[in-house]
């Protein structure tokens, strides 16, 4: 009852035409993990969001530490209000002209500038550890009226005892830094 073809196809010992079921589920599997990848990582460019100016600060804090650490010397930090960037120095800052009379120059060891957007009206003061300096009242904002010029961040993965106030906008907030660790430092809710 079967035709001389099939049984010539099948007595023939050739493999037929067609997939088996592993060969199958494997190319869903290689097909499955190849749109994962692609999803993901087109997901992560379209969710990727410009820094904050807070990023950016305690970026610069961590590149600073590390530039220390790795250099075996002292960095200082400032920030440049005209170009709108945190500038990395090498060693103490002059304090004396040199002797031709010439105040050396500094050289950055690195910028990191401000993203575009944060840059309005932007004001950074760097602040000594202790909240009872110099304040004012300007606005209804109350402000710290005895900023330092730079920081430092030492050889030993420490730094100078400091809080960073930052006025945008006519707001204002301020940030303190560990000097062990050089990391933030937690806010305590005071009682009355």
């Amino acid at each position: 009852m079967t035709s001389f073809a099939t049984r010539r196809a099948l007595s023939s010992g050739r493999p037929r035409g067609g997939f088996t079921l592993l060969e199958i589920l494997l190319s869903i599997a290689i097909v499955a993990l190849l749109a994962a990848v692609l999803i993901g990582g087109s997901a992560a460019l379209l969710n990727e969001q410009p820094l904050s100016l807070d990023e950016v600060f305690w970026r610069t804090v961590q590149v600073a530490r590390k530039e220390a650490l790795t250099s075996e010397r002292e960095i200082r930090v400032k920030f440049d209000v005209q170009k709108k960037q945190f500038t990395l120095l090498e060693g103490l800052a002059p304090s004396a002209a040199g002797p031709d009379g010439i105040i050396p120059e500094e050289i950055p060891v690195k910028q990191i500038p401000v993203p575009a957007g944060n840059a309005t009206e932007l004001a950074i003061d760097f602040l000594g550890a202790g909240k009872a300096g110099n304040s004012i009242l300007v606005g209804g904002v109350l402000l710290e009226s005895q900023p330092i010029p730079f920081v430092t961040f030492y050889s030993d993965g420490t730094c100078t005892p400091f809080r960073v106030q930052v006025s945008r906008n006519g707001a204002v907030h301020t940030m303190a830094v560990d000097p062990w660790t050089c990391a933030p430092v937690l806010e305590t809710k005071e009682g009355p």
